[in-house]
C-alpha cells in the first residue's frame, strides 16, 4: 500500500537537497564571477562574459530555484531545474572518461536521478509546496 506521506517527505527532503547544491552554483556566480567564467569556457566552451552576466544568470537562476524550492509551478521550474543539471551534468563527459581523478563529478548522477524522480513525482510533492 502507498503511504502518501513518506512518499511527500522523501520528494521534501530530496527538493530541498538538490535546492541546496544548485543554490550554492547560484551563490558562486555572485561571490566568484570568475570562477563561473572558468566553468562556463571549460565545459561549455563560453567565453568572454563580465561579471555582470553571471550576476544576471545567477538573479535569474535564484527566482528559478525559489519557485523549485517552494514547489511553485512545478512542472516549469522542476523541468528547469533537471534540465540545467542535466545540460552540467552532460558537459562534464569528459571527466568520466578518467574517473578516479574526477571522482566528484560522478555526484552529478544520482543528483540528476533526484531531479528527474522530483519531476516525474511532481505531483505526489506536497509537503510544504505551494502549487
Amino acid at each position: 500500500m502507498l503511504d502518501k506521506n513518506k512518499i511527500a517527505n522523501a520528494l521534501l527532503i530530496l527538493r530541498l537537497s538538490v535546492f541546496i547544491v544548485i543554490l550554492m552554483w547560484t551563490l558562486d556566480k555572485f561571490l566568484n564571477p570568475a570562477h563561473s567564467a572558468g566553468v562556463f569556457e571549460n565545459f561549455y566552451g563560453l567565453s568572454g562574459w563580465g561579471p555582470t552576466v553571471f550576476m544576471i544568470i545567477g538573479a535569474l537562476e535564484l527566482v528559478l530555484l525559489t519557485g523549485f524550492v517552494i514547489g511553485f509551478q512545478k512542472r516549469i521550474t522542476y523541468g528547469l531545474v533537471f534540465l540545467i543539471h542535466a545540460v552540467s551534468t552532460l558537459s562534464t563527459w569528459q571527466q568520466y572518461l578518467d574517473p578516479f581523478n574526477n571522482l566528484l563529478f560522478f555526484a552529478a548522477i544520482p543528483m540528476l536521478a533526484a531531479c528527474w524522480a522530483l519531476y516525474s513525482l511532481r505531483d505526489m510533492d506536497t509537503r510544504l509546496a505551494v502549487d
